[in-house]
């Protein structure tokens, strides 16, 4: 599906506050510098359960390389942990409240549908954004070609 129109400025997706799985603040603006991979999901979204094997292989390929997955999702924190360990993901799996499909919309994602992934440069500007499953092998070309690594 093809993403919208971008309306959210650098500064405000650095600035959204989530939080971890023990309840502290959280924001995207911590990783700046890196390339960041923002994958919204949910618990419940079975092309989500499908993709997120690929992402823990490409964090674990990429972290020493300047890229770093975040998951963010609209869900209930025992279920979003225990899907974690599940699946063995290796990388922030982080909560927020209505604001997270908000900012999913404002970021392209004008369907609200899941999953929606965008890659986000060192300073917060989105360089794409994909909605649907972003296949490993899709994805680890385009960091490729984003780092230049």
């Amino acid at each position: 599906i093809e993403a919208g129109p971008i309306d959210a400025s650098p500064a405000a997706i650095h600035a959204a506050q989530f939080r971890d799985g023990e309840g502290a603040t959280r924001s995207l603006g911590q990783f700046a510098g890196k390339v960041v991979v923002v994958n919204f999901w949910a618990t419940w979204c079975t092309p989500c359960r499908e993709e997120m094997p690929g992402f823990v292989k490409l964090q674990s390929r990429w972290q020493g390389r300047g890229v770093q997955f975040v998951g963010i999702a609209h869900d209930e924190a025992d279920k979003v942990a225990a899907f974690g360990r599940e699946l063995g993901v290796n990388y922030p799996l982080w909560l927020g409240d209505a604001g997270v499909m908000d900012l999913s919309r404002r970021l392209g994602n004008r369907l609200g549908v899941l999953p929606h992934t965008v890659l986000l440069d060192g300073q917060g500007r989105v360089i794409e954004s994909r909605i649907g499953v972003f296949a490993e092998p899709a994805l680890e070309s385009r960091l490729a070609a984003i780092t230049g690594k």
